[in-house]
């Protein structure tokens, strides 16, 4: 099963009058652990079934790629993806179309940033030093924008030769590997499993808050700005339901629930704002999910 939960079919779902699906499909990719991501959606899910007065679902898929593939069903009619999830979901079916992202927290702009990190004791000061030493990398989701995408555009940029066709090859480093979430990426680096590796540095910093990373002991050796996370609708979903999602996200106040969804505010944004990420993960072998 691809999502927590059941999800019904596309034709099944009735709309009300302002047609807005009388029963909300809301998908998110799990960027850390399904279960702790399900739970940290929930008041999500409850705000908008009061603010649009419909039933709404919240479904967790196990990886990125099950995200994309419940949209491209229509099994879900609007889901929070990553920046390289919306363009392998639009590759697969155009006409998905980005309502909102968050302005970020940290940065003060729809904009956050991808980090590649090691050890506070490692010798390495840079990502081309992560390179020349041809050790063991640890990726997240391979789907991920700023787990997967971005460290590989970085790790390319520092003379890295990473194959598009196996992407577990990437000399001169010695092993890839995908951890499947950020959250066990930093673990991997923390532990030794692997020299460096990719994650979301907000999300970094969320973890060494929560104490489940101690503060300073990964470094950042290489970063660079990602494209916030964009909430898209499936395709066939009404002009006047998409309205309505974005103008439910852009009106939101509440400063606990812009805490959870680590956001000072929503804007909204376009297909456009996401061709940088298309078109590297093109080069890169990875506009269809693994």
């Amino acid at each position: 099963m691809l999502l927590v939960g059941s999800v019904g079919c596309e034709a099944a779902n009735e709309t009300t009058d302002q047609g807005i699906p009388k029963k909300l499909r809301v998908g998110v990719v799990p960027n850390i652990s399904p279960e702790k991501q399900r739970a940290q959606y929930e008041p999500l899910r409850t705000y908008l079934a009061d603010r649009l007065k419909v039933d709404t679902e919240l479904f967790v898929a196990d990886n990125y790629a099950g995200v994309v593939a419940a949209l491209v069903a229509g099994q879900v009619d609007v889901a929070y993806l990553g920046g390289l999830t919306y363009a392998q979901a639009q590759e697969q079916a155009k006409g998905v179309v980005p309502l909102v992202t968050e302005v970020d927290q940290e940065t003060g702009t729809p904009r956050y940033f991808s980090a590649v990190v090691v050890q506070n004791r490692s010798a390495h000061r840079s990502v081309g030093d992560v390179v020349t030493a041809g050790g063991t990398f640890a990726f997240g989701d391979v789907s991920s924008t700023s787990g997967s995408l971005y460290p590989r555009m970085m790790l390319v940029s520092a003379g890295a030769k990473c194959d598009k066709g196996d992407l577990k090859k990437c000399p001169p480093l010695k092993t890839v590997t995908f951890t499947g979430g950020h959250d066990a990426t930093a673990q991997a680096v923390l532990n030794g499993a692997a020299e460096a590796g990719g994650i979301e540095l907000r999300i970094l910093h969320r973890l060494e808050k929560q104490g489940t990373i101690p503060p300073g002991a990964l470094r950042v050796v290489g970063q660079q700005e990602v494209m916030g996370y964009p909430w898209v609708a499936r395709s066939g979903l009404s002009e006047e339901a998409r309205t309505a999602v974005t103008d439910a996200f852009t009106a939101i106040s509440d400063s606990k629930l812009l805490d959870l969804l680590r956001a000072k505010s929503f804007v909204k944004v376009t297909a456009a704002d996401y061709e940088e990420v298309r078109s590297n993960a093109s080069t890169l072998g990875l506009l269809t999910p693994a």
